[in-house]
């Protein structure tokens, strides 16, 4: 085959350059892009790039200081299976955000400023399978039904946050749920934990740093693990009674001793009706029979 002439040459030039700027143009300022991806990975951006790609099906945000996801902005993304925000600035309010992306499989919020997961959070994200959440160490609270809609999600990880209870019908009820980070949160072991504690012992789950899956507080149990404290709580919780149990069963007591003697006392008093009525009755059939005679 002869090398290709110069009117060859110039067209392949052309055509390469032509896709050189076509790829500037689609590509937001400072990030880099391929194929259906887009990786803006440390490039110091305060807010969510404009000009990605509509079919973009993997965005990297991580290592940046965005504080906030615009939910429209997102929804154009109809396609976006991949979102990784890590060790960014994103906090607060996030319900709704990720409405128009309900393809989403994977989802990397660590490293960040979340204070709370509601049932709105991610109630949208059907398909979602890996939902990383931990190293948010001002998440204090995720509701019960947080995860009620997301019933594909496979792998959670909420490690090193601030939390310190969690339901266990939060995690139980997710049928394909297969790995579950819990470590190194302040929980509190109580008797309102027990429940969470023994469904762990439980499980058939894989818990990633088992080891420093610990108890935070009472000072009484805090660094033990979970199996040793369930142990403990049950001899305590489910053995002892606590000081409103005891009035409880000092008022129920009371309202028993009242009824059996305000009981007592009506039977008396009917009793005595009886009598005196029997006795009167009596009186007035000897009258007559003394009249008769």
């Amino acid at each position: 085959m002869s090398p290709p002439g110069r009117p060859q040459v110039l067209r392949l030039v052309f055509l390469v350059g032509m896709g050189t700027a076509l790829e500037r143009i689609d590509c937001p300022s400072g990030c880099s892009c391929r194929y259906l991806e887009v990786n803006c990975t440390g490039q110091r951006l305060q807010e969510f790039p404009a000009a990605i790609p509509l079919d973009t099906r993997q965005l990297i945000l991580a290592a940046n200081n965005v504080s906030y996801l615009p939910a429209v902005e997102l929804s154009f993304l109809t396609d976006l299976v991949y979102l990784d925000c890590r060790k960014n600035l994103l906090g607060d309010d996030l319900d709704f955000t990720f409405i128009g992306v309900a393809k989403l499989v994977y989802l990397d919020l660590s490293f960040n400023n979340l204070t709370q997961v509601t049932f709105s959070t991610f109630s949208h994200l059907l398909s979602l399978v890996v939902l990383k959440i931990s190293d948010n160490p001002n998440l204090v609270a995720i509701e019960k039904d947080a995860f009620a809609n997301n019933t594909w999600l496979r792998h959670l990880d909420v490690s090193r946050t601030g939390l310190t209870f969690l339901d266990a019908s939060t995690v139980r009820d997710l049928p394909n749920l297969r790995l579950l980070g819990l470590s190194d949160n302040l929980w509190h072991c109580n008797c309102s934990f027990l429940g969470f504690i023994t469904w762990m012992t439980e499980s058939n789950l894989h818990f990633p740093d088992a080891d420093n899956i610990t108890c935070y507080t009472p000072e009484s149990l805090r660094a033990l693990k979970m199996p040793a404290v369930e142990a403990q709580l049950h001899s305590s919780c489910l053995t002892q009674l606590h000081k409103r149990d005891y009035i409880f069963l000092g008022l129920i007591g009371f309202c028993i001793f009242f009824a059996g003697t305000m009981a007592a006392w009506l039977a008396g008093i009917c009793a005595v009706i009886y009598e005196v009525h029997t006795s009167k009755g009596e009186e007035e059939d000897e009258e007559e029979e003394e009249e008769d005679t």
